[in-house]
């Protein structure tokens, strides 16, 4: 088994993927280093001495500088490094033509709906307009488990806490996200379940969903019934009988739009799973779909890299607006750009934002960018799209489907049991999570430094994911999971 690994040729840093322990020769560029202390695993040491304030190259690119002179064979982490980035900067275009050749067409099994688009899911969908009937709706679920019949594969509810007493840009969001959701072609039907004097009430709410096919989505006013828990059922009963005739059938996986999101990553997460994803993403746009990838606080420091893969210089102003307007984003709120990675994170081995970035970045590929998506905005162009939205994990997630992914690639060194509105893949970075966390984790990537070669793994995944896309339930759908939250960042009333 392979025991460390030097990402790439510039490299002045190897990763451990065991634990190394000290007085251990490591014999790599045809010299020998001696271990000076116990390396955990994920975690990096030096391939030469450094001095005070050198660059830390890893990926082949600078995570940061040193702190102080560093030995060769020595642990370099957050006690004797740190990040280089500044605040606001200035980028410069630099295209690089990364066109992918097109591959063989494959097909998934999934549901074509009245409007044109296709899901991978037959669900009941109970989307709450407020907070304020949250236990409503979820005391709506539970009743109406009865009804599930046909091709119906899950009745849900997704409670939120917003909806009222929000202002500007978190009003407007709230607004977009949920009819997002309810335009979802995962849902075969949706209940949208008002208050009645919310600021986002039904009757505002319809301006942001547009038109819709009322055999597929009715709306109950709370206020307006004598017993809301009774007329919604009655409505879910019209919705399955809707739906639950509806079968799946073959769909060209162009059709599939995949979103990708990493948390609670640790040293492999960069090594393994993400360049797994990013394999797998540039397979599927080789085949005509589409990919999301988002959490732009971990692009900090790799964002060029996304930047000059744009296809247009238009795209290019777009995608420094999405790094810049985050950063303003940070600065506003009187916080440090740069306060990341998490103490999850530096104790799986990252150590600053620019080595969790490079790592995060993986899950791109190498495809073009071909479109660049602010907050709630529905995925338009195929291929390679970038996603305003931040780094935590079911902000993100739900930001994903929102703009359209039918599923979510979770990678993670950590582990994690959460969900998203629509199938969340989790991608474990290490053979270890994989084996304790069998009830959280679908897919492991850590035999890729146990043997199996990169192509193989992005195979494995890809007909993963065209089972998942066919009706093969992941882990937290077992569990009964389903989950979602709303990037709030403003006043509340």
């Amino acid at each position: 088994m392979q025991t460390y690994i030097k990402i790439h040729p510039a490299d002045k840093v190897a990763v451990a993927l065991c634990p190394l322990s000290a007085g251990t020769v490591i014999s790599i560029d045809q010299k020998e280093i001696n271990l000076l202390e116990d390396i955990p695993q994920g975690h990096k040491f030096a391939l030469q001495d450094l001095s005070e304030n050198e660059p830390v190259i890893k990926y082949g690119y600078p995570i940061g500088i040193t702190k102080e002179p560093v030995k060769a064979g020595s642990w370099i982490h957050v006690h004797n490094m740190k990040t280089a980035l500044g605040d606001l900067l200035t980028y410069t275009y630099q295209k690089q033509d990364t066109t992918l050749p097109p591959t063989e067409e494959r097909f998934f099994q999934g549901y074509k709906r009245a409007d044109g688009k296709v899901g991978v899911r037959n669900e009941i969908w109970i989307i709450p307009t407020v907070g304020c009937v949250n236990n409503v709706a979820t005391a709506i679920e539970k009743k109406a488990q009865s009804l599930i019949c046909g091709s119906i594969e899950a009745i849900a509810a997704f409670p939120h806490p917003y909806g009222c007493s929000q202002m500007g840009d978190d009003q407007e969001h709230t607004r977009q996200i949920l009819a997002d959701l309810i335009n979802h072609p995962n849902a075969g039907g949706v209940l949208v379940l008002g208050l009645g004097c919310e600021n986002s009430n039904i009757g505002e709410l319809k301006k942001y969903i547009g038109p819709y096919d009322e055999n597929r989505v009715k709306f109950l006013v709370c206020q307006e019934s004598d017993d809301e828990i009774s007329d919604a059922l009655e409505l879910i009963q019209e919705l399955v009988s809707y739906a639950s005739v509806m079968k799946r059938e073959p769909i060209s996986c162009s059709e599939l739009i995949i979103g990708m999101k990493c948390g609670g990553s640790d040293g492999l997460s960069g090594i393994t799973a993400n360049p797994t994803v990013g394999a797998f993403s540039d397979l599927l746009i080789s085949k005509g779909g589409t990919t999301i990838l988002t959490e732009v606080p971990e692009m900090f420091g790799a964002e060029t890299l996304l930047m000059n893969r744009c296809e247009s210089e238009a795209l290019f102003d777009k995608t420094v607006a999405l790094i810049n307007d985050f950063k303003n984003y940070f600065t506003s709120h009187n916080q440090t750009i740069y306060e990341n990675p998490s103490p999850g994170n530096k104790k799986g081995g990252i150590s600053t934002l620019e080595d969790k970035s490079m790592g995060c970045t993986q899950k791109s590929g190498s495809a073009p960018v071909r479109g660049v998506l602010s907050y709630g905005e529905p995925v338009k162009e195929k291929g390679l799209n970038l996603l305003s939205a931040p780094g935590n994990d079911l902000v993100a997630s739900t930001a994903l489907a929102a703009s359209g992914a039918h599923i979510v690639l979770f990678t993670t060194g950590r582990g994690t049991p959460f969900a998203s509105p629509v199938p969340t893949v989790k991608i474990s970075s290490n053979s270890a999570l994989y084996n304790k966390k069998g009830n959280w984790i679908d897919f492991n990537c850590g035999q890729l430094v146990e043997g199996t070669d990169l192509e193989t793994l992005r195979n494995q995944l890809f007909d993963y994911v065209i089972a998942v896309a066919s009706g093969e339930e992941v882990k937290s759908e077992k569990a009964g999971f389903h989950d979602m939250a709303i990037f709030k960042q403003g006043v509340t009333l």
